[in-house]
C-alpha cells in the first residue's frame, strides 16, 4: 500500500546511461552545463564551501571576517538557513550574526530549515523568492556547511527560474552535492522525478 503523502516525496530512480550523452533534439539545456563557480579567495567559510551562481553565493557558515569580505564584494543580503537553536549556540556561531551583518550594511533574513520545528516545505522557497525579488545586490545563502542552502537554492531555481529538476540538480552537484549513493553503488546514473 502506498502511503498517502508519497506524492510529496521525490523518487530516486535508476536510469540507463544515455546514448551519445543525452537526448538530441529535445531543446533542453544539457544538464552537465552547470554554472556555479568555486570561490577560493575568501577565508573563513566552513569547509571552504563557497560558490557563486549568478549573483548568489552558496556557503557554509561564514566568520565575521568572511562576512566583511563578502560585503566588500557587493553582497547586500544574507539568508541564513540555520535553525534558531544553531544560531544562538555560541559554540557553533561565536558571534551575533544578525548584528554583524546589519552593521556591515547588509540585510539579514532567517529562513530556518531542519528538524521538526523547521521542515522543508514550500513556504521556505516562497520566502526566498520574496527576499530575492526585493534585493538586487549580491546575496549569500548559507547554513553550517552549505547543503541546506544548496537545496533551497535548487528549489527556487525550479519553481521561480524555470529550470528543470535535472538542471537544478546539476547546479547543486557542481557545488557540493554528490550524486545519490545508490547510483554510485551500482555504477549507474540516477535522476530525480516528481511523483504524481
Amino acid at each position: 500500500m502506498i502511503h498517502r503523502t508519497a506524492a510529496w516525496f521525490i523518487l530516486f530512480i535508476l536510469v540507463m546511461p544515455a546514448i551519445h550523452g543525452g537526448c538530441e533534439g529535445d531543446g533542453a539545456e544539457p544538464t552537465n552545463q552547470a554554472h556555479p563557480l568555486k570561490i577560493e579567495d575568501v577565508e573563513g567559510v566552513a569547509r571552504a564551501n563557497l560558490y557563486l551562481d549568478g549573483r548568489v553565493y552558496i556557503a557554509g557558515q561564514p566568520t565575521e571576517s568572511a562576512f566583511e569580505e563578502l560585503a566588500g564584494r557587493g553582497v547586500t543580503l544574507v539568508v541564513n538557513t540555520r535553525t534558531p537553536e544553531e544560531v544562538e549556540d555560541r559554540e557553533q556561531v561565536p558571534f551575533d550574526e544578525e548584528d554583524v551583518v546589519q552593521k556591515l550594511g547588509m540585510t539579514y533574513v532567517s529562513i530556518p530549515l531542519g528538524g521538526d520545528g523547521h521542515p522543508y516545505e514550500p513556504a521556505a522557497v516562497e520566502r526566498l523568492a520574496e527576499v530575492l525579488a526585493a534585493n538586487d545586490g549580491g546575496v549569500v545563502i548559507h547554513c553550517l556547511y552549505g547543503i541546506r542552502a544548496v537545496y533551497l537554492w535548487m528549489a527556487y531555481l525550479v519553481r521561480d527560474e524555470g529550470l528543470s529538476l535535472e538542471q537544478a540538480m546539476a547546479r547543486g552537484e557542481a557545488m557540493m552535492l554528490k550524486p545519490h549513493p545508490i547510483g554510485r553503488l551500482l555504477d549507474r546514473p540516477t535522476r530525480l522525478v516528481f511523483v504524481q
